[in-house]
């Protein structure tokens, strides 16, 4: 008998995590419908382009060599670069490449992205095993997703970790544990020992560190190791979510798992994912989306702008209502909503040259980013991106407004077909080495028909 008389009551005791457990192993393909199907595969080609665009952004190089270092290999390619490593150590360079460039699509009430980690894994896992189908693929990715999302649509808590890498990790997990077909035991040992190395500090977004990216990197290398561990037999903890040490105590504080418990295997949380049309953080979205609908509407170009002011949730303003400054980097102009939204007013979009020197430095930007006020509004949901509110006032004396509960990208306003297309086709131009347009519509055609791919090895090929 354990001399510890708390190890068997803890061990007895039901998690949630055995709710998502079944629902990972038991969920049979025909019962996830047509539309999450057909989701999955859309943010799929999303979440690739991006990955291919975030090849050429900071520390890539510097991060493939040293997981040369420690996680050499011959099992999986880095995305663009095509540097050989083990499964781990392609899924934390590729991971990081996805995110790199915050242009990866979101859950907005999760606040997750929610794609990034699942698919940076499942690409990993399955170049190394092979034989991976497309449509096993497609099960791994909408399950993982759902796991990722309906851990944090049950928060009700504002952010204390980076919840893309630590929702995200389990969501990993999830996929991996669909494509290797594990049984319900061990996968449950494999969300204990990914839980047992999740990190992701929300400092690295307060202080614009490419750390940022990266984390959702060292949780997509740790959640392949949790797979590897766990198909090994490591038993590992099991109280996962609700443990006096598990997910929900440690990361999250207050949450209501009752509600998403009762939707799973009805709602598909990758039906509600969101694209992002920029390349900044979702939450710069609404005020950009706001001030480029009234220029449409009214016809005023930047320099008619005397001021801008915006009313924003407290998320909102906690997450990218930092100030100007001078000398800005990459990441911390990407998570300013100011100097964003500086951006639209002058060139009637955002893209990835505007967070490239000398754009992050030109004059006329940032004195208009510094006359754009961000004020917080009463709203008490924590997790809250809307609604936005945007008011300009004009230097002829007129002041124009709008207001928007769902912001561009968002399956109430999606993206079109062809607006998906181009946002694409310019990130495999934007690529470290810049990728011709062939290779995006070979990758167009081979997600378009997913499901008819017998080894998704194939989609690698298109991101060399």
């Amino acid at each position: 008998m354990s001399g510890d008389p708390d190890r068997g009551c803890y061990a007895a005791r039901v998690d949630a995590i055995d709710r998502f457990v079944r629902h990972v192993v038991d969920t049979r393909r025909e019962a996830i419908p047509a539309p999450a199907r057909a989701a999955a595969r859309r943010f799929l080609l999303d979440t690739l382009g991006v990955g291919v665009a975030g090849s050429a952004g900071p520390w890539v190089g510097e991060l493939i060599e040293s997981q040369a270092l420690s996680l050499a290999g011959d099992q999986a390619r880095v995305w663009v670069h095509g540097e050989r490593l083990s499964a781990a150590g392609a899924a934390m360079v590729n991971g990081t490449q996805i995110h790199n460039s915050e242009f990866d699509c979101v859950h907005e009430g999760a606040v997750v992205h929610a794609m990034t980690l699942p698919a940076a894994v499942a690409l990993a896992w399955a170049e190394r095993e092979g034989g991976v189908s497309g449509a096993t693929l497609v099960d791994a990715l909408t399950l993982g997703v759902d796991v990722a999302c309906h851990l944090g649509v049950a928060c009700r808590e504002g952010l204390r970790f980076f919840r893309p890498a630590t929702a995200g990790a389990l969501g990993g997990v999830a996929a991996i544990g669909r494509i290797a077909g594990f049984d319900a035991e061990t996968l449950l040992n494999a969300f204990g020992a990914v839980h047992a190395q999740l990190s992701g500090t929300m400092q690295a977004h307060a202080e614009g560190s490419p750390v940022l990216g990266m984390q959702i990197g060292f949780n997509a290398r740790n959640a392949v190791i949790a797979c590897d561990m766990a198909a090994r037999g490591l038993v590992a903890p099991h109280a996962v979510l609700e443990g006096p040490f598990g997910y929900y105590a440690l990361f999250e504080g207050a949450h209501d798992l009752s509600a998403v418990l009762s939707q799973l295997g009805k709602v598909w949380r990758v039906e509600e994912l969101a694209h992002k049309p920029f390349p900044s953080g979702r939450a710069t979205h609404g005020v950009v989306d706001g001030c480029l609908t009234l220029m449409r509407e009214q016809g005023f170009v930047a320099q008619d702008v005397a001021r801008v002011c915006a009313r924003v949730p407290p998320l909102v303003h906690h997450l990218v209502g930092r100030p100007v400054t001078v000398a800005m980097s990459p990441n911390t102009a990407r998570l300013c909503v100011s100097y964003v939204a500086a951006c639209a007013l002058q060139r009637g979009d955002v893209t990835l040259e505007d967070f490239r020197a000398p754009a992050l430095a030109q004059a006329d930007t940032l004195e208009l980013a510094r006359r754009i006020a961000i004020e917080v509004d009463a709203n008490p949901d924590p997790n809250a991106l809307t609604p936005v509110a945007v008011e300009i006032a004009l230097k002829d004396g007129r002041r124009v407004e709008t207001r928007l509960d769902a912001v561009y990208g968002n399956p109430r306003r999606p993206m079109s077909r062809e607006a998906e297309l181009e946002k694409l086709h310019r990130n495999f131009a934007s690529a470290a080495r810049p990728m011709p347009r062939a290779k995006a519509e070979c990758l167009t055609a081979l997600v378009d028909d997913l499901e008819g791919i017998s080894d998704v090895g194939e989609l690698i090929e298109c991101l060399i």
